[in-house]
């Protein structure tokens, strides 16, 4: 595939999902290349045999990473050329890689992006949210707790928000976006992209909350979250009667309560006492 005597690391993008969505230039790639190393080997296979591609098929995932990099690099090392693909998609976007092609690098290798299909810039495309400004956050933590608590460092974030989800938690993770972010945010999911049950749509996060609640259906298969960003705030400072409401409503109820009640009071923006809130309570 190449004359020199070092081989090349290629990071091939496979489909999401339909098995046509692949350049002739991965698959021509994945056939010429010495070895392909894959996230899942089984699942790999599906792909490999549709498009009659025989390369011997190397593991490499989050638990085998660290012990599979030396032998992945003495093989580039010895002239062979491989190619890393991931179980869908562009690999290292939320998947395991980085350390390899970091080390690859590092020791003169080249590393070759053969690029196609990205679950995250394909719903992105779609979602019909801004795309000028945006910020990929893959996976947010399982615990409710620690969620929260990451939501509310995003709560002012100005660009689109990027999520990658599981299906069991889509709507726990709804839930605290609309607690921490408010009713109103707008946000898209995009479900089962190119296959066959594809659903790709949007609302505000009180509507999505809603629609997944009702709909189980929803609550399945691969999901993207698409989330509006933060307003730009406004330079009005918040009146001191609100702020003394809030201070004293803080001291008798929970944080959200307090802020919600403080907001139908003064009339007062959410995310502008929420930040006061927090601060307080840092105080």
């Amino acid at each position: 595939m190449n004359t020199s005597i070092v081989g090349i690391l290629y990071i091939v993008a496979t489909p999401i999902g339909n098995l046509e969505d692949i350049t002739f230039r991965a698959i021509d790639t994945l056939k010429k290349s010495n070895f392909i190393v894959a996230e899942d080997t089984r699942h790999c296979k599906v792909l490999l045999r549709h498009y009659g591609v025989q390369t011997p098929v190397i593991s490499f995932h989050e638990h085998n990473e660290k012990n599979q990099i030396k032998a992945i690099l003495q093989r580039l090392l010895n002239g062979s050329s491989l190619a890393l693909i991931s179980d869908a998609g562009t690999p290292l976007i939320s998947d395991p890689g980085y350390r390899l092609v970091q080390e690859a690098r590092a020791i003169g290798i080249r590393v070759a992006p053969i690029p196609g299909p990205c679950a995250a810039i394909a719903a992105l495309s779609v979602s019909g949210l801004a795309t000028d400004s945006f910020i990929f956050e893959g996976f947010l933590p399982t615990k409710a707790a620690a969620r929260q608590k990451y939501l509310e460092k995003q709560l002012s974030e100005p660009r689109t928000l990027v999520f990658y989800e599981a299906p069991h938690r889509i709507l726990d993770v709804l839930k605290d976006l609309n607690l921490i972010f408010g009713s109103e945010r707008r946000a898209v999911i995009a479900r089962e992209m190119t296959k066959l049950y594809e659903t790709i749509y949007g609302g505000t996060l009180q509507e999505l909350v809603t629609r997944v609640e009702d709909d189980v259906n929803q609550q399945r298969g691969e999901l993207v979250l698409i989330v509006e960003g933060a307003p730009m705030q406004e330079k009005k400072p918040i009146e001191k009667s609100a702020e003394q409401i809030l201070e004293i409503l803080l001291k008798a109820l929970p944080l959200n309560q307090a802020v919600k009640l403080t907001c139908e009071l003064t009339g007062e923006k959410r995310n502008k006492l929420y930040r006061l809130a927090i601060k307080n309570t840092k105080n």
